[in-house]
């Protein structure tokens, strides 16, 4: 079974091995070396849902545990104790081996089936897999437009996710470690993995289905990312090279972690401003802001 990521083969010499494949792609000279390495896998593999499946299934195991590696490890070190932000609770290694086994039993029975079903979507809806890329503009625009949007449904459903039954039955798994650890960034109830999940999956399909314009490169790039933010905020350290010092606006672990701590407020994913605007930050700093919010606005109302 041949590929339908490129549109002619018709210079391509006969290829048994990946190599040999990539060496038929190599000599088109418009294919920049990643889109080489694309077309050579989908070629090479010859199956195009098979491709597409294990292609992200191993991205996300990849990506997600390839993050939570570096944690792991400095876990274990003394000398990153005074970048932890609850300095007094370090994840012992029995929290790690059960959150671990958590994770892995909603990756292989939760997350699975929908990865390795996701190509016929595509086809379905219009998501494009073919070489060459779209533009580097194009990818940057859309990932801009998924962060924001994915922020947005995180902070609303999360936030609705503490209330009541829906805290008690479904969101209270998430709360058991009151200082996260990189792990515990997909350590949920299988409700919980598929309702916030969809922010990450859903929101590039509902761009596709409204634009008609999405390459499932680009939905690679924004789940590796998605991945590593997730892990960041959950990992426990706040670092002097954390991005919020760099991106005023980005949220961080310290951001998250003040709501594992407190169990309320501080919703948002990947941006503070939602937690800003809506005074839902959680603890002393947020107490802080929102005190002085309202000593502003009652001196203002004095001068008026």
């Amino acid at each position: 079974m041949s590929s339908s990521v490129f549109h002619d083969y018709s210079g391509f010499s006969n290829a048994t091995t990946f190599g040999e494949v990539y060496n038929n792609f190599s000599q088109i000279e418009l294919l920049n070396w990643i889109e080489k390495l694309w077309g050579s896998y989908y070629y090479y593999m010859g199956n195009d849902l098979f491709a597409t499946g294990l292609l992200f299934f191993t991205l996300h195991e990849a990506m997600y545990f390839g993050r939570c590696l570096p944690f792991m490890i400095i876990d274990r070190i003394p000398y990153f104790n005074k970048y932890k932000i609850q300095d007094a609770k370090i994840p012992s290694n029995k929290e790690q081996w059960e959150c671990l086994k958590s994770v892995l039993t909603s990756h292989f029975l939760v997350e699975a089936f929908p990865i390795w079903f996701f190509h016929p979507l595509c086809q379905r809806i219009g998501i494009s897999f073919e070489i060459p890329f779209p533009k580097l503009s194009s990818i940057l625009l859309q990932l801009a437009v998924f962060f924001v949007c994915e922020d947005a449904w995180h902070y609303w459903f999360h936030r609705a996710l503490h209330h009541g039954v829906f805290y008690k039955y479904i969101h209270k798994q998430h709360h058991r470690y009151a200082a996260p650890f990189g792990l515990t960034a997909e350590y949920a109830h299988p409700i919980e993995v598929m309702l916030l999940g969809f922010g990450t999956v859903g929101i590039p399909i509902v761009w596709c289905l409204i634009t008609k314009n999405l390459h499932l490169f680009t939905v690679c790039v924004w789940i590796t990312l998605r991945l590593f933010q997730a892990v960041d905020a959950h990992c426990g350290y706040e670092f002097p090279w954390s991005l919020h010092h760099f991106l005023p606006f980005w949220a961080g672990a310290d951001h998250h972690d003040e709501h594992h701590h407190y169990f309320i407020g501080s919703y948002s994913s990947s941006f503070r401003w939602w937690d800003y605007f809506l005074n839902t930050e959680a603890g002393p700093k947020g107490k802080s802001s929102r005190e002085q919010k309202m000593k502003t606005k009652a001196e203002s109302k004095k001068q008026l």
